[in-house]
């Protein structure tokens, strides 16, 4: 690819998208405050200051001390992006080197480093990770074709069943004859009709 040749499109949109969820993951902003914060403090002991034809050299007895205060703030801020796990260490160690960089580095670097190395420590420290977020249910669509709602599934009713057209059981009475003639078969002998017996006990 030319370097005439435009970028994708989105491309942009899908690198800073990655690197917000890359940003999210870990205490970015405390990471670069406790790497803003070791630059000063680094610098201003080894830095000149030309006021006209004259040099004012802020160089102290302990630029070495400073050297090393600002380059660990810096690798304890690249630690803070790539090593999280170490974010609360981390975090108090920048703490207490800006303190010790007041009396050693010119007030910390007049004071920017050191307002920026505490500002990150105290974000490292504070920074905890997200709760992942929860699997959403996946609700199954009853809508049908064109929008309309499905039709529930068709469930025939109780008097729709075959059982509702079967004969019910035939049913005994106490008068019912045995042989299915229908006529009353009363043995006690005190039926008024008995075999034409007119009410009364027969003699055998």
């Amino acid at each position: 690819m030319s370097a005439e040749t435009p970028a994708a499109p989105g491309q942009f949109a899908r690198r800073r998208l990655q690197f917000r969820a890359w940003r999210g993951t870990r205490p970015f902003w405390a990471g670069l405050f406790v790497m803003l914060g070791g630059l000063p403090i680094a610098y201003f002991p080894y830095a000149h200051l030309q006021v006209g034809h004259l040099t004012l050299a802020m160089a102290t007895t302990a630029g070495a001390g400073s050297l090393i205060i600002g380059v660990l703030l810096v690798v304890l801020g690249f630690s803070l992006w790539f090593q999280k796990h170490v974010r609360t260490f981390a975090g108090v160690a920048a703490i207490l080197l800006a303190l010790v960089s007041i009396p050693v580095s010119n007030l910390g670097g007049f004071l920017i480093g050191f307002l920026l190395a505490m500002v990150g420590g105290a974000l490292a420290v504070s920074w905890a990770p997200g709760a992942p977020p929860e699997p959403q249910a996946v609700q199954e669509d009853t809508r049908g074709e064109g929008g309309a709602p499905a039709a529930a599934p068709y469930e025939a009713a109780p008097h729709e069943s075959a059982s509702y057209y079967e004969p019910a059981p035939h049913e005994s009475t106490p008068y019912g004859s045995a042989d299915g003639t229908g006529e009353p078969n009363d043995l006690s002998g005190t039926s008024p009709v008995n075999h034409g017996a007119n009410g009364r006990h027969s003699a055998g």
